[in-house]
């Protein structure tokens, strides 16, 4: 599913405190954002801005948000469907990004803003060499060699129903040991050190170009 950059923003909890909280996921794409958002505000507003980046996943920094422990952070319109509301994945944006600015204001008392202007999603990554030398350029393709092969994934994207559950079931993967669980940011590695043989990552991730990975099609 495609996931467009939002803000997610507490309608009350900024104003019980003298300063505004940004929170952030624990990978780097969402500690950007949150900086790009902390400067945003001191620059527009002039209020202080205390930064709470690499917090957790989706459900870290959800709670954190309806506990008041942050005032804002940025989340992904399909990652709040399906992880957060527990929607079955759908293809069109628009109707998601509808369905979610409604539930998240009627359930959470949570405003989305416009989206920020760009997407990212899930991408399935394999070393370019081996996508050459076995012809693995499709997830179609991928489930032909997964029975030889080695996975290691995320926390969430194990979790998730639009994650490895549901790529598995659509392609019927079955790798040669169940799928290594680590943390999102030692995916790469594990990967270039050859560990692994397939990991998932983010779609805008600068890691794909710098260690040359292929994304595969579906």
């Amino acid at each position: 599913m495609k996931r467009v950059l939002l803000l997610a923003l507490a309608l009350s909890g900024c104003a019980k405190r003298d300063r505004i909280v940004v929170g952030a996921k624990n990978f780097t794409e969402s500690d950007l954002l949150a900086e790009i958002v902390a400067q945003q505000i001191e620059r527009r507003t002039g209020l202080p801005v205390e930064r709470r980046l690499h917090l957790g996943g989706t459900f870290v920094c959800h709670r954190a948000i309806m506990a008041g422990d942050i005032d804002i952070y940025v989340e992904y319109t399909g990652t709040a469907f399906t992880a957060i509301l527990r929607q079955p994945p759908i293809a069109d944006p628009d109707s998601v990004y509808r369905f979610v600015t409604a539930a998240y204001a009627r359930d959470f008392k949570l405003r989305w803003t416009a989206p920020l202007g760009f997407n990212n999603t899930f991408a399935i990554l394999v070393r370019r060499a081996d996508a050459e030398r076995y012809g693995v350029r499709s997830l179609a393709d991928l489930a032909r060699v997964a029975p030889h092969w080695k996975a290691g994934f995320g926390y969430e994207f194990l979790e998730r129903a639009d994650g490895f559950a549901g790529l598995a079931k659509v392609y019927g993967l079955t790798f040669s040991q169940p799928p290594t669980s680590m943390d999102l940011g030692l995916t790469y590695r594990a990967l270039a050190d050859r560990r692994v043989d397939v990991i998932a990552g983010n779609s805008t991730d600068g890691q794909i170009a710098k260690l040359d990975l292929v994304a595969l099609s579906d």
